[in-house]
């Protein structure tokens, strides 16, 4: 261990020559070209949008005030096969990183390998799982052989481009592994060493930028534990060095949603209170995890989790600006760049303020001094003296202060717009002669070439190739007369059960709500699947249905379907799936068929084939939609690219679970009919990027395993048809409005001290009409409103001529704006709702 400690100071004292570009650090900040820095950062995940959409992502991220641009690298996309690499298309990180650079920020790149982040297998290829002797993320040679070689492959390629800020590059930050410390236990001896290895190994590389390792207290001398998590200025135990800077590499805007769960979301308020918190507690970089989720293309997804990602975050799906969640951030970003000077040259000084209050202060030496006071009281508003002046403090927020005076932003006060996203129906292909299909055969016995005399682990045998698994195997019936029932304990995440090719139920892992209900007639016993739901959880379940078997041999198909392979936990390499027990069970006796030989079939022929793709779409006959129904569809149509430039959807809420392609793309698994507690489905809407279309023509092919119908398919486009804004007297006016005098060091306002109420409609749209205006004591807010008991009769009037026709306008919440004080003496305010 000496050996390895005075090895990685050799390389430490490597870096920390400085070249006048090297990003090095000490207690306070990362120093980026001898100058530290307050770095506001932002996640967007480059194969989750396509290459057409970055330049506009990135474009609103700085104009969020983002500094940094973090994203992980996927190495299961990269290296599919051991030495085959893969950089096209949305896998072009180089591309990703040159137009970063180009708009002038940084880039914090979490090379993982393993990066979790929902996705299917937490980045690792899953051909390491066939590696002999491997453990996953442990002190294993085989293990470490690899990551090496990719954690290598990909540091030379951002060198061989000049990507790093070393080489004049953005990249500032590099991570290696990712959230260690929630598994380390569970390798015992072999978990410390690997965290040493891992950090040397990385250091090693010699990039002329820092390495993080997020949730890592322990994170050895070289590089900078970070923190992970909604509250990190609660919970964050701090740098583990004093010349580390405290780090906070995911700040969740909201909560990633799994299928049939509750999503859980996140207030503007919120977020900016605790990132408010965590500069006030010597913080100096935030990134926002996720400020841009984008979609789970493919089978990318983890296990249960939508293919919408991160839908509610500052930019959603489609790369729209959320409202008010984005502004309210940007107010924030600018905020805290006021007090850049006192935050990272001043001495840090904290005073209660009362029970629940507190101010952190920072002052320098030329007088300069910043100032965040907070109030931790979730309950009630309160009036606290700083400075022999008096504030009023919203329950649970922070007023930012950044000469020590002034209030420039309230993390509860949101002046920003919120605005509302709408759907509008463009093309319903619901013309039956549009539409084909092909059903898929249900394997027998006979036809399988891959046999054993067990119950094969699913993953295993698929190898990722599929989510699709069909066991199947014959059972002799002495009497037709006998019915039986079926038995199947399944580790998930889906079954479908036929007998002599008739489906006989289908069955959903069960977590005890009563969501959905719904049997199939195949010219046989009627038999319901089931009528609950679950968790991602709990994927075991167990399938029981009532069959008449006929007298001979009857075939049994039984088709185990993922959705998504695990992301997290120890050991993943042996983590299992599919069938674990079979039987059907007489009336007086059972068999167990566990230990049948079955047969085995990877995947769908139409899989196989392609035949969702213009090339591979004859190798089937496709035959006229059917009036019957019947599970394990392919469905395929046409249709023309909706005009403009709005996104694009399509609207699958008639159908049941399966997966879709456009143009040979496939846009995500969905699963519609896997409803929430409250009866709706996760998600029915799936995003179609334009860069996937053609004008017309275009190919839509979807795989249904349940007997749906298409026809009330449809495509969407999603618009922005109002905003709405409100504002009182007791929000900060704009904090561009501010500006420093350089003799008192004090912040002073153009705008006289009045709020100001701005709307702004999306790109190419202006505003056309005032659905509501009210200066005075409007009641309410956005979602529901009605003139109060004051009002200016001028509202209406006055706000149509400063907005109706303009992209962009800004009203200033005062008397005199408005002509006069409609109530003198009363606290007032201004509500306007806007298409």
């Amino acid at each position: 261990m000496k050996v390895l400690f005075c090895s990685l100071m050799v390389v430490l004292s490597l870096i920390n020559t400085v070249n006048g570009k090297d990003v090095t650090y000490d207690g306070r900040s990362l120093i980026i070209h001898g100058q530290r820095k307050i770095l506001f950062s932002g996640s967007i995940h480059y194969p989750r949008s396509p290459p057409e959409m970055w330049p506009s992502l990135i474009s609103k991220a700085k104009e969020g005030g983002l500094d940094v641009i973090q994203t992980y690298v996927f190495w299961n996309l990269h290296e599919p096969q051991p030495g085959q690499y893969d950089f096209s298309g949305r896998n072009d990180i180089v591309r990703f990183m040159k137009e970063i650079q180009t708009q002038g920020l940084y880039a914090c790149l979490r090379i993982g390998p393993f990066i979790q982040g929902e996705w299917a297998y937490g980045g690792l290829p899953f051909w390491l799982h066939d590696i002999p002797g491997i453990v996953f993320r442990s002190d294993n040679e085989p293990f470490k052989f690899y990551m090496q070689n990719f954690t290598t492959k990909i540091v030379n390629l951002m060198k061989s481009e000049n990507l790093y800020a070393s080489q004049g590059g953005p990249i500032i930050l590099s991570q290696i592994e990712n959230e260690y410390q929630n598994v380390e236990r569970n390798f015992h001896e072999k978990g410390p060493p690997y965290v040493h290895w891992a950090a040397a190994m990385a250091v090693g590389q010699q990039t002329g930028v820092p390495w993080l390792m997020c949730k890592q207290d322990d994170a050895p001398d070289l590089v900078i534990n970070a923190c992970n998590g909604r509250r990190c200025g609660e919970t964050f135990a701090g740098p583990n060095s004093p010349n580390k800077p405290a780090i906070w590499t995911e700040n969740w805007t909201t909560r990633y949603e799994v299928y049939g769960e509750v999503p859980r979301l996140r207030s503007a308020e919120d977020i900016a209170f605790h990132v408010a918190l965590f500069i006030a507690k010597y913080g100096s970089y935030v990134n926002y995890y996720m400020y841009h989720g984008g979609t789970n293309f493919g089978r990318t997804a983890s296990s249960f989790v939508l293919t919408a990602y991160y839908d509610q975050a500052p930019l959603d799906e489609y790369g729209m600006i959320r409202q008010p969640k984005w502004g309210h951030l940007k107010e924030l970003h600018a905020a805290v760049k006021l007090c850049s000077e006192p935050l990272l040259s001043g001495k840090p000084q904290n005073i209660s303020l009362g029970e629940l209050q507190q101010a952190y202060v920072f002052k320098e030496n030329s007088g300069k001094c910043a100032a965040f006071l907070v109030n931790n009281d979730s309950r009630k508003d309160v009036q606290v003296i700083f400075q022999n002046s008096s504030y009023l403090l919203p329950r649970k927020s922070i007023s930012i202060l950044p000469d020590c005076k002034n209030v420039v932003f309230n993390t509860a006060k949101v002046s920003t717009q919120s605005s509302t996203r709408s759907w509008e129906k463009n093309q319903i292909l619901d013309a039956a002669e549009k539409w084909t299909e092909y059903r898929e055969s249900v394997p027998n016995f006979e036809n399988t070439s891959v046999r054993a005399d067990t119950l094969l682990e699913q993953m295993n045998t698929t190898k990722d190739s599929s989510d699709y698994l069909w066991y199947t195997s014959r059972i002799n019936q002495k009497s037709s007369a006998a019915q039986s029932t079926v038995v199947v304990d399944s580790r998930g995440h889906v079954l479908h059960a036929f007998i002599n090719g008739a489906l006989t139920g289908s069955s959903f892992f069960f977590d005890g709500y009563v969501t959905y209900r719904h049997t199939y007639q195949l010219n046989m016993t009627l038999f319901s699947p089931g009528s609950a739901h679950g968790s991602h959880k709990n994927q075991s379940f167990s399938l029981r249905a009532t069959v008449s078997l006929n007298e001979g041999v009857n075939d049994i198909a039984l088709l185990s379907v993922m959705v998504g392979l695990p992301d997290s936990g120890a050991y993943l390499e042996r983590r299992v799936a599919g069938l674990r027990r079979v039987m059907i069970q007489g009336k007086t006796a059972a068999d167990d068929l566990t230990k049948n030989q079955w047969g085995y079939q990877v995947g769908m022929l139409g899989e196989k084939l392609r035949i969702y793709t213009e090339e591979g779409t004859d190798n089937v006959h496709w035959s006229r939609l059917s009036a019957t129904k019947h599970p394990i569809t392919w469905y395929k149509t046409q249709f023309d690219a909706p005009g403009g430039s709005d996104p694009v959807a399509v609207n699958l809420g008639s159908m049941g679970k399966g997966e879709a392609w456009v143009n040979g793309q496939s846009i995500g698994r969905y699963w519609v009919s896997y409803l929430k507690p409250d009866g709706s489905p996760s998600q029915i809407r799936y995003n179609i990027p334009r860069a996937f279309l053609k004008p017309t023509g275009n190919l839509l092919v979807l795989l249904e395993e349940e007997a749906r119908c298409p026809r009330l398919v449809s495509m969407d486009t999603i618009t922005v048809p109002r905003v709405c804004g409100h504002v009182s007297d007791s929000h900060p006016p704009p904090v561009n409005s501010w500006v420093i005098n350089n003799q008192s060091n004090e912040y002073q306002n153009h705008h006289g001290q009045s709020s100001e109420l701005q709307l702004e409609c999306p790109q190419s749209k202006i505003i056309s009409r005032i659905r509501f205006a009210s200066y005075g004591s409007p009641s309410g807010d956005c979602e529901e409103y009605a003139v109060g008991s004051c009002h200016s009769s001028n509202s209406r009037s006055i706000v149509e001529k400063a907005c109706l026709g303009k992209r962009f306008c800004s009203i200033a919440q005062s008397s005199q704006y408005f002509g006069g004080d409609p109530c003198p003496g009363l606290h007032k305010s201004l509500l306007v709702d806007a298409e």
